[in-house]
């Protein structure tokens, strides 16, 4: 067993975190899969990616759940049949699932220096000065944590991150904050929670 963490986000929303240290066969082993996850995992090219899935199936086990009891609508979205709202990121050594009673999305990355220089593809790098390069690496990991959770709670085509989602000023000390989605005419509001769990950024948002 590899459960890591468990981190109550809401009173209603709990993360839940598997450090990847087994070998493919004992994940394998250990998880019952359904026919279309079993093509799915047979379809990936890469073993951290087959582990990452596997990972989560573990914590699904862990929590009660199987494969059977998630599924993905024509968008790709996971889902729970029990009604419960469900996110999944992975991300080298870790995977993650975010459990709630409301709408929810979660994205797990690992801290890398080339984030920074691709951060002004994705966001204002006004927000990055007079940092230092580590908390650079943090903050920009954040604000694409940010954005691709909501994204993942949107789940629209033609979403851009530069162009439609928005985070507010924050401070790596804060651990919250807010952004925004302004989309098809639409502007919503987003608050978000991080923290950094070993060498990664955590990043859940929800509609505020």
């Amino acid at each position: 067993m590899s459960f890591y963490k468990e981190i109550a986000i809401h009173p209603t929303a709990t993360i839940y975190l598997w450090k990847i240290e087994e070998e493919f066969i004992a994940l394998f082993r250990q998880v019952s899969l359904k026919d279309t996850s079993l093509a799915r995992l047979e379809s990936m090219k890469s073993e951290s990616h087959q582990k990452g899935f596997l990972a989560v199936r573990m914590l699904l086990q862990h929590l009660g759940y199987t494969d059977f009891d998630l599924f993905y609508d024509a968008f790709g979205k996971p889902h729970l049949k029990d009604g419960k709202h469900i996110s999944i990121s992975h991300s080298n050594d870790f995977s993650a699932v975010l459990i709630s009673d409301a709408l929810m999305g979660i994205d797990l990355e690992i801290l890398k220096d080339k984030i920074v220089t691709i951060a002004p593809r994705f966001m204002d790098v006004n927000h990055l000065e007079n940092l230092n390069q580590l908390d650079k690496i943090k903050k920009a990991t954040v604000v694409w944590g940010i954005k691709e959770s909501i994204f993942k709670i949107k789940n629209e085509k033609g979403i851009s991150f530069p162009k439609h989602i928005f985070e507010e000023a924050f401070r790596l000390t804060d651990k919250r904050g807010l952004a925004q989605l302004k989309f098809n005419d639409l502007t919503e509001e987003y608050c978000f929670q991080f923290e950094f769990v070993d060498n990664y950024a955590l990043v859940c948002a929800f509609q505020n």
